[in-house]
Parts: structure tokens; C-alpha cells; sequence
């Protein structure tokens, strides 16, 4: 059982899965929600202080190099023309907002690893994104957690 954990723990780490599928994963196993969705959480945030500092400092280093540099610098002008799009729309205060309900709601490519990315290109102050990011993840664990819970209960209880 104790694989199980570290399991959830580890692909709730993995950028594009995240807490996502970890607690898919927890729930097929039948670890308990109330076990799998702090252990999601806390996998799932520990990247993000590393993404917030550094992810943004290696994309503008590799902009210039020549086999990454026009895949690097197409990640900055993206970054830069949706995040300036973002706050354009949302204003300051609604910025906060958009990037809870962007991590938030459970879409591919919208977890933690991006959220914090687009923070980081959009000049964000550390505090609130990692704030705004954990209560994203958090909404996005209620939802996934909630659905995937349901499902396999179900599916346990047919079987």
C-alpha cells in the first residue's frame, strides 16, 4: 500500500498530470480521498517555487541557443502576449482570480506547472501566486477528486 502513496505523491509532480491523476490514480487503487488529496497537494506545489524562480530565467538563457532557442523564444512571446491579454481583461485585482479559476478548472494544459509559469512571465508577486495557484489545485482536487470517487465507487459497486 505504502507504493500507492509514494506513487500519487510522485505523479502528482509530473507536469501536464499533476494532482489530475494522481487522485484518478488513488481512487482506482481505493486509497481514501481523505489519505490521497493532501498527498496530491503537497506533490503537486512542491515544483512550483522552482517554476516560479528559474523556469522563466531558462527560457530567456535558451532563447538565443541554436536547437532550442526558436521553440524557447516562441514559449516567452506566447507567455508575454496572453499574460499582458489576461491582465488586460482582468484588471489587477482580477488577476489573482483568473489564474485560480485557470489552474482550477480541470482543462489539459491548465495545472500548476503552467499557472505558475504564467505567473512568473507575468511579473507576479511570488506570495499570491503560489497562493493563487494552491487554491487552484485545491479546486481543481475537488473536482477531479469528487468525479473520479463517484466513478469508481460506482464501477466498484457494479462489479
Amino acid at each position: 500500500m505504502l507504493q500507492h502513496y509514494i506513487a500519487i505523491f510522485l505523479i502528482s509532480m509530473i507536469p501536464l498530470i499533476e494532482l489530475r491523476g494522481a487522485l484518478i490514480y488513488a481512487a482506482g487503487f481505493q486509497i481514501p480521498m481523505y489519505h490521497a488529496f493532501p498527498i496530491c497537494v503537497i506533490g503537486n506545489m512542491i515544483p512550483v517555487p522552482i517554476i516560479f524562480f528559474f523556469a522563466r530565467k531558462v527560457l530567456e538563457w535558451g532563447a538565443d541557443k541554436p536547437v532550442i532557442g526558436k521553440f524557447f523564444s516562441w514559449c516567452l512571446k506566447k507567455g508575454h502576449k496572453g499574460g499582458e491579454k489576461l491582465k488586460a481583461k482582468a484588471g489587477k485585482n482580477g488577476l489573482f482570480i483568473a489564474l485560480l479559476l485557470f489552474v482550477g478548472i480541470p482543462l489539459p494544459g491548465t495545472g500548476a506547472w503552467t499557472g505558475t509559469l504564467a505567473a512568473s512571465i507575468l511579473d507576479m508577486d511570488f506570495k499570491t501566486s503560489v497562493l493563487a495557484v494552491m487554491l487552484g489545485v485545491i479546486l481543481a482536487g475537488v473536482i477531479i477528486g469528487t468525479l473520479s470517487y463517484l466513478g469508481f465507487g460506482v464501477w466498484f459497486g457494479l462489479s
